[in-house]
């Protein structure tokens, strides 16, 4: 059995194809989208964040409103770039979230991916500390945040409080217990996912990571997160962790999917450089008629190792396409592979 969410990038674009054409239309069709989603039986509706661009940057609210109008699915991020956080605010934001999802959150975290602009988070006013990088920068950050969602007090107390304080040192508020167990590293490098099996988080590998070794894509990814399984027992956890992929995956039943991704086919595994210095392997998209689409996809071995699988969705498309396309997948792929 396999949890199934979708991705969103959430784009917007003045264009004549396009269903989202504004930021309004991207937000309240993304919460239309979930509440659909958990109609139809998927398990997840997740986010992704990208600041000074026309997709969806500030994910709090959208998360919030969505956990007010479902009851089941599992909210997330996948990720949200600590390097433009306030760690302690984003306590606050996610712990509210949380309960009014009554703890659904599932919160996708990392250093992020290459920036619209340069060194974006310095215009929301951080800066590095002596001999920092930014990955270093967004790692601390993280660690923070994680380390404020124990709960546990250390802010001293002002003596002449507004309102009767509890004894001791204060926490942030509002509390929500148990949601540090549910907060996921985004890893691009098999480094990473050692270190976040480390720290006790869950993993999150997405369609790009490093190329560390030349072998597919798939291949690459299955072997990291067994890396980071192993990092995991060897730090003795007592919890079971979470793995999450992400894949463009798209069965080819009707006219229209021939059209949007039928010449998805015959992609393969791309290799290019991100960061300018840093060579990236990039994987592929999945498009088929169903029999030959449940062929290819049990020869991922990253989608075998992993317990939730993210489907990205094309959310310009609008709503009733992509919960076609999502019910397409646990209709005719999701069975036949034992993920349902």
């Amino acid at each position: 059995m396999k949890k199934i969410g979708f991705l969103s990038f959430g784009h917007w674009a003045e264009h004549p194809a396009y269903q989202a054409k504004t930021a309004s239309d991207t937000l309240l069709q993304s919460i239309d989208l979930a509440v659909a989603a958990e109609e139809i039986g998927l398990d997840g509706a997740y986010f992704r964040v990208h600041h000074f661009a026309r997709q969806l940057a500030s994910p709090f609210p959208l998360l919030a409103a969505i956990g007010a109008k479902t009851n089941k699915i599992e909210i997330g991020t996948g990720v949200i770039d600590m390097r433009y956080e306030n760690p302690l605010y984003m306590v606050e934001d996610a712990g509210a979230a949380d309960l009014i999802s009554e703890g659904r959150l599932q919160l996708g975290v990392s250093r992020g991916s290459p920036e619209q602009v340069i060194d974006g988070w310095r215009y929301f006013g951080y800066d590095l500390e002596p001999g920092e990088t930014d990955a270093d920068m967004g790692r601390r950050k993280a660690l923070e945040f994680y380390e404020r969602l124990k709960g546990v007090g250390f802010a001293k107390p002002n003596p002449y409080p507004m309102f009767p304080n509890p004894p001791g040192l204060l926490r942030l508020e509002p509390h929500s217990e148990g949601l540090r167990d549910r907060i996921w590293w985004g890893s691009a490098s098999n480094a990473t996912a050692v270190w976040a099996a480390q720290m006790g988080m869950n993993l999150q590998s997405s369609t790009l990571k490093y190329d560390e070794s030349g072998k597919p894509f798939h291949i690459q990814q299955a072997e990291q997160i067994r890396l980071y399984r192993e990092a995991w027992r060897e730090a003795g956890h007592t919890r079971e962790p979470r793995v999450s992929v992400s894949r463009s995956i798209f069965a080819l039943v009707s006219d229209q999917d021939r059209y949007y991704f039928g010449q998805e086919a015959s992609r393969k595994d791309k290799v290019g450089m991100i960061e300018a210095d840093k060579r990236a392997i990039f994987g592929r998209s999945y498009a088929a008629e169903p029999e030959q689409l449940v062929k290819e996809l049990a020869q991922d071995e990253a989608i075998q190792e992993a317990d939730t699988l993210l489907l990205t969705i094309p959310n310009t498309l609008g709503v009733e396409y992509n919960v076609h396309v999502l019910e397409s997948i646990l209709n005719y792929v999701a069975p036949e592979l034992g993920w349902r």
